[in-house]
């Protein structure tokens, strides 16, 4: 906790009040256990992971049937990798396409989709079938998106390089949406300390306003029926519980249960005099204690 206090004291203060546990900021701190997922838009989960066998050792991700923890950092001297069989992928990450749940077919929206992790993951549970719109803000991070879909065999995306707000216009058109919003970043702390040091309230505050700018399109561009998925590897409650909240209270948005085979934190119900609507108990927080993985929060929202 000194050691947080130390680099940013600001930080700490404010993330104390949400969890003030010594194995809160002891996980916080510790370095993050490496994982991957298998491609089976590729070969199959058996037949990759009997391979990464003879060379490392494999833990399963109770969570995702393709994701498994394993015992080495060193991707570049994977073949596997280099052949498109192994995504190399935060364990928290692959939660929100499994909650997608994105079927064969549909039309689906990743709306900031770059590096791509989660959009091939989408494309493998399609089996390359319907169609993917990967979006990107940004043109650097969009080629960065198209040699993963490139590498891992997507054959169903088109990308495109808009703000997410732009696609508010397609009104009623999408199966199903996954926003896993830019955000403060905070869950990342394990992968590198500069989402700590370089970490500010004027961040969290911008990021949740861009996030319910977001949150708002992606729901009117999401047909009746249909499932948006809101992530974000935060655990500020502006950028989670006030966003879903505020998607609450401007339209008729309701929340869905997620069932999962993993450890949660409960939601948070008020902040800092805030109160937030009870349907947020229905969110997936998770503090890195949970799992020992990244911090992460997940909405299942569907349109009536």
């Amino acid at each position: 906790m000194e050691e947080v206090a130390k680099m940013n004291r600001a930080f700490y203060e404010r993330y104390q009040k949400l969890d003030d546990g010594e194995e809160f900021w002891k996980l916080m701190m510790a370095p993050l256990r490496q994982s991957i997922r298998i491609n089976t838009l590729k070969a199959p989960i058996e037949y990759v992971k009997a391979r990464l066998e003879e060379r490392y050792e494999l833990e399963p991700i109770p969570w995702v049937k393709e994701g498994f923890f394993i015992n080495t950092r060193e991707f570049g001297e994977m073949v596997e990798y280099a052949l498109g069989l192994v995504f190399p992928q935060e364990a928290s990450s692959m939660i929100p396409p499994v909650v997608l749940d994105p079927k064969p077919g549909e039309l689906v929206l990743d709306m900031a989709a770059a590096p791509g992790a989660k959009t091939t993951q989408i494309a493998q549970y399609m089996k390359n079938e319907g169609c993917i719109i990967a979006n990107d803000l940004k043109k650097w991070r969009a080629n960065v998106l198209i040699a993963n879909l490139n590498r891992f065999g997507v054959l169903n995306a088109r990308v495109t390089v808009r703000d997410g707000i732009y696609f508010s216009r397609f009104e009623d058109t999408f199966d199903k949406i996954l926003l896993d919003a830019p955000c403060s970043s905070v869950g990342m702390i394990r992968k590198s300390f500069k989402f700590l040091t370089d970490w500010s309230m004027k961040k969290v505050i911008r990021y949740s306003n861009i996030q319910k700018k977001l949150i708002v399109a992606a729901y009117k561009a999401l047909k009746p029926g249909g499932v948006l998925v809101y992530s974000t590897c935060t655990i500020d409650p502006l950028e989670n519980e006030e966003v879903v909240d505020y998607l609450l209270s401007k339209t008729d948005a309701k929340l869905e249960k997620i069932n999962l085979p993993l450890k949660s934190t409960p939601p948070v119900l008020e902040f800092e005099g805030k109160k937030y609507s009870e349907e947020v108990k229905k969110c997936l927080r998770i503090h890195p204690q949970d799992n020992n993985t990244e911090a992460f929060f997940v909405a299942k929202i569907r349109k009536p």
